[in-house]
């Protein structure tokens, strides 16, 4: 896994997947991606992006109704999504701990070494397995089959497409769906 912090820095930079470094002073709140001097794009996400970044609202309300944090957050949220991710893709992923760095305005800060679409596509691929485990364990077989249904004609990669144009992260005025 990728190193945090390169000794000599005064703890400023972090060593990204692919070697190069970033100083986390130049993540804004607003990036969702960086390209790193080896030209390399990584995924940026951090503790303030809503979970709507990735699903629509009314997805990350079903989210929080049925998923109870094990931890001290109140309600599920994007941490959570990305300790998923972390689980799957322990070496391509590093987390960065801002909290006691008040001039960044992020607590945590999570770099990938994939680009932020290919991040976006992990994200609904892991959620949508974690529904499908969670249907598994159900009693009503009706439901089951049904879910089953809809997920054997869930595109992620359109669904990714879709939500992406409507959502146009390439601009300044991106609100949730």
């Amino acid at each position: 896994m990728a190193e945090p912090r390169v000794p000599g820095d005064g703890g400023r930079t972090i060593e990204l997947p692919c070697g190069a470094t970033v100083d986390p002073h130049d993540v804004d709140l607003g990036m969702r991606e960086y390209t790193c001097a080896n030209g390399d794009r990584h995924a940026v996400v951090l503790d303030v992006h809503p979970p709507s970044r990735f699903f629509p609202e009314s997805m990350v309300e079903v989210l929080r109704e049925t998923i109870e944090p094990a931890d001290e957050l109140e309600e599920f949220g994007t941490p959570h999504l990305l300790g998923i991710v972390m689980e799957e893709f322990p070496a391509e992923v590093l987390a960065y701990d801002a909290s006691e760095d008040g001039a960044v305005g992020y607590g945590l800060l999570w770099i990938a070494d994939f680009d932020s679409r290919r991040l976006h596509e992990v994200v609904v691929e892991l959620v949508v397995e974690l529904m499908e485990h969670a249907v598994s364990h159900a009693d009503d077989e009706t439901a089951v089959t049904e879910f089953q249904s809809q997920l054997a004609e869930f595109d992620v990669e359109a669904f990714v497409e879709e939500y992406r144009r409507q959502r146009n992260f390439e601009s300044a005025g991106d609100r949730p769906v």
